[in-house]
């Protein structure tokens, strides 16, 4: 299926590249009975005008017009009625000259004729007219009030030479054997996203085609497109090479062959770029030459696989792009590197993104300083642990949650003030009393079960925060190894890695509680950071440790040591 693609500009100019006349919109547009009426609001008009303000002269593409040949110069019109209306009523306004295109409705017959007159009175005759006026008081007011009466004549003269020279609907033409109502349908369900990839792609099919050099090509160029689209699905590389799961949050890359058509474009990703940014940047190479800007693409996505398949170069690719930086900052920091270069690069570049001191995590970054130390712990924290993988870190597991920082042991129980609270945190805590067999406080500990399972059933009368209270310091007690000192301690060497979710069920509770709740979430398949399985597996423990049960100093010391270890050349 062949749809042809161009780019009009709405009214009739020169292009200020070309010297060109311009191409604009003109014909008979005949609205079918399966679409409905003018619909869009005041919002929705002057968000059109204040677009085509913004594009200051610059090429800018409004969203696609979708059209079926009937008969010379007349066109069904599948999707794009609310824009072509609206700015069918701006060159109204304006006045500039003869609007070379009308619109014709099937079952409206009486829109067609007050379009010539949009009045006042008629417009409560129905909603249609209703509308349409609307739309032409918004049009007016914008004009007259977005720069004040005095510069009206100004913003109608400029408003006109951008809608002539270089504002552009893409004009997308379907074939005379498409059935119109399931396209209309498809269309506005979404299911055909016409998006800067879906656009580049029949640009590109287009002009392989037509081109004698490279006919029958179309159909290696389409495999190919499918092949990248289908690598480019699998979740480890995504994860990788885009840093979230499926879409982002403003479902972007539904098609993620545009990641790389965006790479190409140098596509912005600071602000909102404007709509078609990389459609646009790209059209005129894809038209001129096509197979040399193919041979692009291929080419970029076989570099993405071999950074994929290389674990050092997977995992300093992927922490970069997942913690914030874009795949085309990447892939320009590659562009004419060697190999051994663009590593040291990368490396560079993990140190700007963490700016950290070797001495900083001995006391400076904690847990409860200002706001900004927190995302440089989740940083230093998930670089520890894609360090610590020896093959690639699984990025796709990691991109699926969102990660908080743990304390391994933590210290602060008196800000539970709910029945089912405590509770919940007594019942845990009981349970691990059960599992520690110590002979130096057996007793203590035998005498501290009894009172928990004693007062439990009271959990729900009065008072019972002042018990709770006393009960918990009694637990964390008996639960601390001696010489460490009541306040919490805050710095990464009592931190770790774990999502939101699992955070909160493992809430104030002390080390033991939460090594025995992290092995049966691991257990259960649930994924676990390694380093953060580790911590709870005593992993980095001394060889003369012998006390599974406590998260103590030495312990605290041997975490802290591994982790500049790991993270020595990343150290500023």
């Amino acid at each position: 299926m062949t749809y042809r693609l161009k780019h009009k500009t709405i009214g009739f100019g020169i292009c200020p590249e070309t010297k060109q006349p311009t191409k604009g919109i003109e014909g008979k547009f005949f609205i079918p009975a399966y679409q409905r009426g003018f619909r869009w609001n005041v919002d929705d008009v002057t968000r059109l005008l204040d677009d085509i303000l913004e594009s200051n002269g610059k090429p800018y593409s409004l969203q696609p017009i979708v059209v079926k040949p009937r008969s010379d110069d007349e066109w069904e019109l599948i999707d794009g009625q609310q824009r072509l209306t609206s700015l069918w009523l701006i060159l109204n306004y304006m006045k500039k000259g003869e609007i070379r295109y009308s619109l014709e409705y099937k079952t409206r017959p009486g829109s067609q004729a007050y379009l010539q007159t949009l009045d006042a009175d008629q417009a409560k005759e129905n909603i249609d007219y209703f509308h349409l006026h609307q739309a032409n008081v918004a049009i007016a007011n914008w004009f007259e009030n977005k720069l004040g009466i005095a510069y009206r004549q100004f913003l109608i003269d400029e408003i006109f030479r951008f809608l002539s020279t270089s504002v552009r609907v893409i004009w997308y033409e379907t074939p005379d054997n498409i059935e119109s109502i399931p396209l209309f349908t498809r269309l506005n369900r979404g299911r055909i996203p016409l998006t800067d990839a879906e656009l580049i792609k029949a640009v590109l099919l287009s002009e392989v085609s037509s081109d004698k050099e490279y006919a029958g090509r179309e159909k290696e160029v389409a495999a190919q497109w499918d092949g990248i689209e289908r690598d480019l699905q699998r979740d480890e590389i995504w994860a990788f090479v885009a840093g979230h799961g499926n879409t982002d949050k403003e479902g972007n890359f539904s098609t993620r062959i545009s990641l790389l058509l965006d790479t190409l474009a140098n596509k912005p990703t600071i602000g909102i770029p404007p709509r078609y940014y990389t459609f646009d940047s790209l059209r005129g190479e894809v038209e001129s030459q096509c197979i040399q800007f193919w041979e692009k693409v291929v080419a970029l996505h076989a570099q993405i696989l071999g950074w994929f398949e290389e674990p050092k170069l997977h995992n300093k690719i992927g922490f970069l792009v997942v913690s914030g930086r874009s795949f085309g900052e990447v892939h320009q920091l590659a562009s004419k590197q060697n190999k051994r270069m663009f590593e040291k690069l990368l490396v560079t570049e993990i140190k700007n993104v963490l700016k950290v001191k070797s001495s900083d995590l001995n006391d400076v970054l904690r847990y409860d300083n200002a706001k900004h130390r927190y995302p440089i712990l989740l940083n230093l924290l998930l670089l520890f642990n894609v360090e610590t993988c020896r093959e690639r870190f699984p990025f796709e597991k990691h991109v699926r949650k969102d990660w908080s920082l743990e304390h391994i042991h933590a210290q602060n129980a008196q800000s539970l003030t709910k029945a089912e609270e405590w509770k919940t945190w007594l019942e845990i805590h009981l349970n691990a009393l059960k599992t520690i067999k110590n002979s130096e406080n057996e007793t203590v500990i035998d005498i501290l079960i009894q009172d928990i399972v004693a007062k439990l059933p009271h959990v729900d009368t009065p008072r019972f925060g002042v018990t709770f209270n006393t009960l918990s310091s009694r637990v964390q007690k008996a639960l601390k190894p001696k010489g460490i000192a009541d306040e919490p301690d805050h710095t990464i060497s009592n931190l770790a890695l774990l999502s939101h979710g699992d955070n909160a069920a493992l809430g104030n509770a002390v080390f033991e509680v939460k090594r025995q709740m992290v092995l049966k979430l691991d257990r259960a398949g649930e994924y676990i950071p390694v380093c953060t399985r580790n911590v709870f597996l005593k992993y980095y423990a001394g060889a003369d440790a012998v006390q599974p049960h406590f998260w103590g100093e030495a312990d605290k010391n041997s975490y802290l040591g591994e982790i500049k270890e790991k993270l020595v050349n990343y150290l500023t």
